[in-house]
């Protein structure tokens, strides 16, 4: 179902008949069995594979991505749903523990009975910078519907056909695969994302974009009357720490990877590299000047190349900062299609970093990134402490140094710890954490990953309840087949108890 739409934005009216279906499909969700929801999951990959000769070229015209960008990421979100498949059938999402009565506990122990249900009615906001992944059918979409939840997905402006598009695809699937009506839906508009975040039928947020727009909108869910939870991907500046050691052994190496990285997708990557910590070294700096690809890239929408030309500007305008490769920006193109930017690469030392956290302590969107020169360990210890949090910090060293200290410090502000590697791409796996403290996200929990259920689950308890009276995967005969903690000991069923 979409809502009723008035020049791109959803009525006040259709948005309340959005949500209601969708109250009413959680209901009948949270009642489904695991093997249910998998199947409802895979029925949707399968229709967007099948869809892709369609979705493709609509992708390409509005994001001005390169084709093969596009169908990788197409192939990744069908990847992730059946990802999300297969979650839902083993089932330790659930974290369904058992404690049987023991009454020589200190104090007695109750027969108790755990297990994490759905929230409901999840809003979902879109991504700009992945039209298929982190969009309509995406991570967020998918891992919600994994656990029994009902999603309304706020479209981006960004991509508003190819999201009315994907959503009749996914909307089609679902009701062919025997899902409750209004199990999903999309709507559009700038104030109907204010009204979906404030709407009392709604019982969680999950959000990717700009620091000032995710922080609005957790502001707007924390104030309601009934507060409720807002998982925001926002801004993450994902440093990387480049070691004396590793300079010297493969400082060539190291400078084409930087390259490569931060100008990926024309630096539209929540996770590409937007500091490096290296020492002074002019054969880098000559090796990263000619990695740098001369081409421009191409900006997504108009209104992301102005906010780049806006941040490089500050950037630039930085006393102490200088700038080693690249040319400022001349002209933002038309309200159609943006022009394309050329890479950027400055430098500056740790003191100038350090008195201008604003200017160079914030994420740049796109192909920009900054080297910070540091003297010695103190030097970098002082960086590290004034870093915000990232998704990821990356720490290029050889193995005989002593890198303990700045292992720690590098977790403390990411939630991804990479060695010798870049960070942008992110796996879609069971032990994959796309999170971080805060600005990179709102919450401690992933939105990449098996475990990325957890943010639309909430825990429940039940106390001497009968049998009959218990959901199926509390019930001593397990109907459901799912990973269970039973007095403390984990249980684990063959496959053949979870396959759907």
């Amino acid at each position: 179902m979409t809502g009723d739409t008035t020049g791109g934005q959803t009525t006040a009216a259709a948005l309340d008949d959005v949500l209601r279906s969708a109250g009413r499909a959680a209901d009948a969700a949270a009642e489904s069995d695991p093997r249910t929801r998998a199947r409802w999951l895979r029925a949707v990959a399968d229709a967007l594979d099948a869809a892709a000769p369609a979705l493709l070229p609509l992708a390409g015209r509005e994001s001005h991505l390169p084709e093969a960008r596009l169908a990788g990421e197409l192939a990744r979100t069908t990847a992730q749903l059946r990802l999300f498949a297969a979650v839902a059938l083993e089932g330790s999402c659930l974290e369904v523990t058992i404690d049987h009565p023991d009454p020589a506990g200190v104090p007695p122990v109750p027969d108790l009975r755990r297990m994490l249900v759905p929230l409901g009615v999840v809003a979902v906001f879109a991504a700009s910078n992945f039209p298929f992944a982190f969009s309509v059918a995406g991570g967020d979409t998918a891992s919600a519907l994994a656990v029994g939840n009902a999603v309304v997905v706020k479209a981006h402006p960004g991509h508003p056909e190819l999201s009315r598009a994907t959503a009749e695809v996914v909307r089609s699937a679902l009701e062919g695969a025997g899902a409750p009506p209004g199990l999903f839906a999309l709507v559009e508009g700038f104030e109907t994302g204010t009204a979906l975040v404030e709407h009392p039928a709604v019982r969680a947020v999950g959000f990717t974009g700009s620091v000032p727009g995710g922080r609005a909108l957790f502001d707007r869910a924390a104030r309601r009357p009934d507060p409720i939870p807002f998982h925001g991907e926002l801004g993450s500046l994902n440093p990387v720490v480049v070691t004396p050691g590793a300079l010297a052994a493969r400082g060539a190496d190291l400078a084409a990877g930087l390259a490569a990285s931060f100008t990926l997708g024309a630096g539209q990557f929540c996770t590409k590299p937007g500091l490096v910590a290296v020492p002074a070294s002019p054969e880098f700096d000559a090796a990263l000047v000619a990695a740098v690809p001369p081409e421009p890239g191409e900006m997504l929408t108009p209104g992301i190349r102005a906010g780049f030309d806006a941040r490089a500007a500050q950037v630039l305008g930085t006393a102490g900062v200088r700038l080693l490769t690249g040319h400022p920006s001349g002209g933002t193109g038309t309200d159609a299609a943006p022009a394309p930017v050329g890479p950027l690469v400055v430098d500056a030392d740790v003191a100038t970093v350090l008195a201008a956290p604003q200017a160079l302590l914030e994420e740049t969107f796109g192909p920009l990134t900054v080297l910070v020169r540091y003297a010695d360990r103190a030097d970098l210890a002082a960086l590290l402490a004034a870093l915000p949090g990232s998704l990821t910090a990356t720490v290029h060293a050889e193995d005989a140094e002593d890198v303990d200290a700045l292992v720690r410090a590098c977790r403390a502000v990411a939630g991804r710890v990479l060695f010798d590697g870049w960070p942008t791409g992110v796996a879609v796996s069971w032990a994959q954490h796309h999170g971080g403290p805060y600005p990179a996200t709102t919450s401690q929990h992933t939105s990449v990953g098996a475990t990325a259920t957890r943010r639309w689950l909430r825990p429940v308890a039940y106390q001497d309840a009968p049998q009959h009276r218990l959901p199926p995967p509390l019930r001593d005969d397990d109907p459901w087949g799912v990973v269970r903690r039973v007095d403390g000991v984990l249980q684990v069923p063959g496959p053949g108890a979870r396959e759907g």
